[in-house]
């Protein structure tokens, strides 16, 4: 499945002298802040005049603030203003745009730019800015280099050079571990893009076992689906039994070296491979993405594969809830009543409210462990509701936990990626009322979103626990992203908080 073409760095990075001539590169990039403009000024008539053509200088002066690409005497020139980069403060200052998100985005754009040029020696000039910038440009050109055709057809470009020049201090290892996280991501984005006829719970833990190197530090644990049907997680079981590829859970339990002492945190993704809706089956024109509602596992199995790569600090448990919602005999039907491993009967109102279910029974087994979790973050393409309220790009979030959650919203603020916290509003609970069992798995009515939520939350006992409701595609190119593709939402800023509490 080309797993290691993923994984691997499709662009060489490296850092070369603040000073250095243009010799040796056949494209150029400057970063500039504008801020001091008599001195901006001067080093942008130096550049233009070391690298434009005598026709083009004047052309390009004549608004010394505005973002230009040209063709020069070397090659081509673009030069950049970080300056355009938003301040706004609304909304708590989360949608702000910060030099991490702009870099990062302004690089996959450039990186299509380098390929059409033909020019794959690049230098980049940052300047002063901070050491996000350099982060940003990574992350930003390995995403942009990403190209699912490419990769199983094993036609990845991994030509392409690009020298830092920085007045910062940064070193090989910063390169290695930012590559690490756009590996992650990039990974995330590739399950994702898989066909349905390629990606199903059996294929999932194949890749996991075979084709991921985890490390001493990463133990797989697989619950197949008599072990899942012996652990009494019924509504796992009801949501894939109807399925050829039965459903499973698997378990990766990260424990690096001198971690005893510490508490782990759980993460569990939704891994739904595909969603028929079950008998409530989907219209064909909602059914068509659905091959993505295993977002949720995706982004959860990245986070594994970055802490492993990484030598994160802290012990952590990834828990993936595989099954295929399918139509079939065995399928389950509206009004069936089920007993989750929590002990709460579940009528299934709608079989296409299935991703919580299976969250549900996975979730239970993540607080009951020996070793209790100290956060327990569940990731998935739940609701439609979620789009509808904050659009494709960002996700919402719910949690138990007013800590938590800030510092979830500042991560996301921190990687561009950005979250919005949603109410659980404890009254709308009612609507989840049952004749016949303790609760049904969806509401009529409005707010769907919050009471998919309020539905997990019953599963989460004392354990401090976020919700993140995410989108994991992309309708339109922006960035480092194609349309009609994935995105790897949210990976990067589930990185930024676990360093955030390593």
């Amino acid at each position: 499945m080309n797993i290691k073409n993923v994984l691997t760095p499709f662009i060489k990075f490296s850092f070369g002298q603040p000073k250095s001539t243009p010799k040796g590169f056949d494209g150029f990039v400057y970063v500039f802040t504008a801020d001091k403009f008599k001195k901006f000024k001067q080093t942008l008539e130096t550049i233009v005049e070391s690298h434009a053509h005598s026709s083009q200088q004047n052309t390009i002066l004549l608004n010394p603030k505005k973002s230009v690409h040209f063709m020069g005497i070397f090659g081509p020139v673009w030069i950049l203003f970080a300056n355009e980069i938003q301040n706004s403060k609304s909304q708590g200052g989360f949608f702000a745009e910060n030099t991490y998100g702009w870099m990062r985005d302004i690089s996959g754009g450039l990186v299509s730019q380098f390929k059409t040029l033909k020019v794959k020696n690049i230098s980049v000039d940052l300047g002063a800015l901070p050491a996000d910038a350099a982060k940003g440009f990574i992350v930003g050109s390995e995403m942009a280099s990403y190209n699912y055709l490419q990769i199983i057809q094993n036609k990845s470009e991994k030509n392409i050079q690009i020298t830092f020049k920085s007045t910062q201090k940064l070193t090989a290892d910063f390169i290695v571990q930012t590559q690490k996280i756009s590996a992650s991501i990039n990974m995330a984005r590739h399950l994702v893009n898989m066909p349905p006829n390629e990606l199903n719970p059996t294929s999932m833990q194949a890749i996991i076992q075979k084709e991921i190197s985890f490390s001493k530090s990463s133990v797989i644990e697989v619950w197949d689906f008599e072990k899942c049907k012996k652990e009494n997680m019924n509504l796992l079981v009801a949501t894939g039994k109807g399925s050829k590829d039965k459903p499973k859970m698997i378990r990766i339990k990260y424990r690096p070296a001198g971690s005893k002492n510490k508490k782990p945190i759980a993460f569990v993704g939704k891994g739904i491979t595909f969603d028929t809706g079950g008998l409530d089956i989907k219209p064909s024109s909602g059914m068509r993405l659905m091959k993505k509602d295993m977002g949720g596992s995706a982004s959860v199995l990245a986070l594994a594969i970055w802490a492993d790569a990484a030598k994160y600090k802290r012990p952590c448990d990834f828990y993936l809830a595989l099954a295929e919602n399918s139509v079939d005999a065995e399928s389950m039907r509206p009004s069936d009543v089920y007993k989750s491993r929590a002990g709460h009967l579940v009528e299934i109102d709608n079989t296409d409210a299935e991703g919580r279910l299976v969250l549900a029974d996975v979730m239970d087994v993540a607080v009951t462990q020996k070793e209790k979790p100290e956060y327990l973050i569940d990731v998935a393409t739940l609701t439609g509701a979620i789009k509808v309220a904050l659009g494709a790009d960002v996700a919402g979030l719910f949690s138990n936990d007013e800590k938590l959650s800030e510092q979830i919203l500042k991560a996301g603020h921190a990687a561009a990626e950005p979250h919005w916290r949603m109410p659980l509003i404890q009254k709308y609970a009612s609507s989840l009322n049952s004749n016949f069992a303790d609760f049904r798995n969806s509401a009529d009515g409005f707010g769907g979103a919050i009471t998919a939520a309020l539905f997990l939350e019953k599963f989460v006992g004392d354990v401090k626990w976020a919700h993140l409701d995410v989108y994991c595609w992309t309708d339109k190119n922006t960035g480092a992203l194609t349309a009609g593709a994935a995105n790897g939402q949210p990976v990067q800023s589930l990185i930024s908080w676990l360093e955030m509490v390593e």
